[in-house]
């Protein structure tokens, strides 16, 4: 029992667990060395306190002392897979408890691109090109930390998976560096990340005392360098958290000064508008500003110039067919002129008027003299007469 105890210690694994594997290697061993029926169940029974072995087969103790050299070489066989498989469960328990924790290992050996890491000598992680940072180079031997982002169960033992693009793997650096996030009094509330080149992190304090932002930076940004230094100088907008959609957005977008926004909450689309001098800035390389600005608020942006944006809502009406319709200014109805209105006007003058095409006030302010003074009755004083009353009438 003193070696089981031992083994227990060293390898972590319980001995209860070791009992049952020495328990079914004798059975195994008694099987092979007695003459036992086929199909008659063989058990084996490891005294707890004493040591002492019993094997017993159709209800009757069998007495077996030696159990020969290859009854023996099978209970040794199966004592050590079974420990190999409790070894399994041991390494697969206690890496399972870490998953969404950073943890460190060595540098062990490279395959095709990945990183295998030995894990404090218990265990391998593997570190996929996928899952590294661009700007990562690793040497053998060289210390390296990641975020456990699954522990697997496979036929060869636990495949421990590791990442240092993990978005979570920045937040966990956050975690260690600030005692402010660690002890709870701040909040990460969203995080989105191009590896290698970007990060926009949002917090948010429970303190209104505790500055959220300035607790990320540290005392002249000791804190967010270390991060940066861990992330191979990779570039972290630290922005503040807020439940106005208004503010949130305009600090996502951070360093570039936002002039107005204006939010479509039914379809979360958000039209940002920004002078022309900001526009470069708020769109970032590549659009990599708003895009990550976009990821961490959870709205769709689109920038615009603010002369943009007027010549937007300037532009004209669409048919349903998809076709620019004219838009015409509304004109209100003209009042009605009637030519007795003119002085000197009777109904004779009036009859003539409307036979020569002059019906209305309008019509004989618009007419030429000579037209006018072609009618009978109507002479050149008295076409211009009328032509100058009928414009005064119409103004």
């Amino acid at each position: 029992m003193s070696v089981l105890e031992h083994m227990e210690r060293e390898k972590g694994i319980k001995k209860d667990i070791l009992i049952e594997a020495v328990e079914l290697a004798l059975a195994s061993a008694v099987r092979k060395s007695a003459d036992i029926k086929p199909g008659d169940e063989v058990k084996v029974v490891l005294d707890r306190q004493t040591g002492e072995i019993k094997a017993f087969s159709a209800g009757e103790e069998i007495k077996t002392r030696d159990f020969g050299r290859i009854a023996a070489s099978t209970a040794k066989q199966v004592i050590i897979q079974k420990i190999r498989e409790a070894e399994k469960d041991v390494v697969f328990n206690e890496f399972s408890a870490k998953a969404g924790q950073i943890i460190s290992g060595t540098v062990y050996r490279f395959e095709k691109g990945n990183v295998i890491v030995d894990l404090m000598g218990k265990a391998e992680g593997i570190l996929t090109k996928r899952e590294q940072i661009p700007s990562d180079e690793f040497r053998q031997g060289q210390r390296v930390s990641a975020y456990l982002v699954e522990v697997r169960k496979e036929a060869k033992g636990p495949q421990i998976l590791l990442s240092r693009s993990h978005p979570n793997f920045v937040k966990k650096l956050f975690d260690l560096e600030v005692p402010e996030i660690y002890e709870g009094i701040v909040e990460v509330r969203a995080i989105s990340r191009e590896p290698g080149e970007r990060t926009k992190i949002a917090v948010w304090s429970k303190d209104e005392k505790v500055d959220s932002v300035g607790s990320c930076v540290g005392m002249r940004g000791a804190r967010v360098k270390n991060i940066v230094n861990e992330l191979r100088g990779e570039r972290i907008d630290i922005v503040r958290y807020s439940e106005d959609s208004h503010s949130y957005i305009a600090a996502s977008l951070s360093p570039a000064q936002i002039s107005e926004i204006k939010l479509d909450k039914e379809n979360k689309k958000a039209t940002v508008i920004v002078n022309q001098d900001q526009l470069s800035l708020a769109i970032g390389k590549h659009g990599q500003n708003v895009r990550l600005a976009s990821k961490l608020t959870g709205w769709s942006l689109d920038v615009r110039t603010k002369e943009e944006y007027a010549r937007e809502m300037l532009k004209p009406l669409v048919s349903p067919q998809g076709e620019p319709r004219e838009v015409h200014e509304e004109k209100l109805p003209e009042p009605a002129l009637s030519l007795e209105q003119l002085p000197g006007v009777g109904e004779k003058t009036k009859e003539l008027l409307i036979a020569a095409g002059f019906p209305d006030p309008r019509a004989v302010a618009n007419a030429q003299a000579e037209a006018l003074a072609g009618i009978k009755g109507i002479g050149k004083v008295k076409a211009g007469k009328l032509i100058k009353e009928a414009r005064k009438l119409i103004i």
